[in-house]
């Protein structure tokens, strides 16, 4: 029987439960201890995956596209900031200062790598480029990101070490992806050819990170604090700043004369936010109970933009193969 088109797909399904489960069963004192251990693996683990997964040849096909890297990192990192900052008398009403400060947080988080690149495929977009933008902004967020936490949220920032918090982050994120691309060159082709179902390591290390945060956030009160109105004014809130992002980010890609390919990749490569590095750096970031709070406009966020630019790759995928005159951008 197909899929009722209004059915979320099968990882949102998995966060709703997880959520709920959390809810209800939360892991407690010293078993949330020992799960967080598990978790610190599982997510070391799924960064070594990403390094393993990425074709270092592919990374360099599209490192010469310099114009393009640097639209798309100034979208991630300061266009995203700017608009969080600047929404804030209409944002914070809507949904309340602690789920604010998630946003902010969302805000100066690098791009997705895997959505990214996959959308900017089906919409015949510039693939090579969109690789090395996506695998950059990841790998520039472990520095960037707790630098612009500290600038957005002051001394509200669940971390007062921010070079403590880089080098926790680094650790944690950084040295299991160069592992992965070290040992690339053994376990390169068994990674391709059993990409499909190791896509389950990358969800399941989510839904860990995810259950622990929400454990730790209904322990001290989460569902109690944030009244459901203010939960319809977060999706509203996240509706609101995608598609301001993707509006901007498609108009600037015209105007700097970018070709269809390219404005393809900025659009799918600027406007996105990693779900994948947003949680690990969240529990490095922010302490006990405020996680659940500061990674819940992430999920939403995430959700949304993943259901909207699938549309967008499938218009995109549907026009004609035309030959495109514009501005050599290299």
């Amino acid at each position: 029987m197909a899929r009722p088109r209004f059915m979320p797909d099968n990882f949102t399904l998995c966060l709703i439960a997880v959520m709920a489960v959390a809810s209800l069963l939360p892991v407690r004192d010293h078993v949330a201890v020992v799960f967080g251990w598990v978790t610190n693996l599982a997510i070391a683990l799924l960064f070594f995956m990403h390094g393993a997964k990425l074709s270092r040849e592919a990374i360099w096909a599209g490192a010469t596209h310099w114009r393009l890297h640097l639209v798309v990192f100034g979208c991630t990192f300061v266009l995203f900031p700017l608009l969080g900052l600047a929404l804030k008398p209409v944002l914070a009403p809507m949904m309340g200062h602690e789920l604010y400060l998630g946003m902010l947080f969302l805000c100066a988080l690098p791009a997705t790598v895997q959505s990214a690149i996959a959308f900017t495929s089906l919409a015949r977009g510039n693939v090579a480029a969109a690789v090395c933008s996506a695998a950059t902004s990841s790998l520039l967020g472990i520095f960037v990101t707790p630098l612009l936490v500290m600038l957005l949220m002051g001394a509200e920032a669940g971390s007062g070490d921010t070079l403590g918090a880089i080098g926790q982050i680094t650790v944690q994120l950084l040295l299991p992806f160069i592992a992965g691309q070290i040992a690339r060159r053994w376990i390169g082709q068994w990674i391709e050819q059993n990409k499909i179902w190791l896509k389950n390591v990358d969800q399941g290390s989510i839904l860990l990170v995810v259950y622990g945060a929400f454990s730790a956030a209904v322990v001290e009160g989460l569902w109690h604090s944030i009244p459901l109105l203010q939960l319809g004014g977060l999706v509203l809130a996240c509706c609101i700043l995608l598609a301001l992002v993707l509006v901007l980010v498609e108009q600037l890609a015209r105007r700097m004369g970018f070709n269809t390919e390219d404005r393809i990749t900025i659009l799918f490569a600027g406007s996105k936010k990693s779900l994948a590095t947003g949680v690990p750096m969240a529990q490095v970031l922010f302490a006990g109970g405020s996680m659940g709070a500061m990674i819940l406009p992430l999920m939403i966020f995430h959700q949304i933009q993943l259901m909207v630019c699938a549309v967008l790759a499938e218009r995109y995928a549907r026009r004609p193969e035309e030959p495109e005159v514009a501005v050599e951008s290299t």
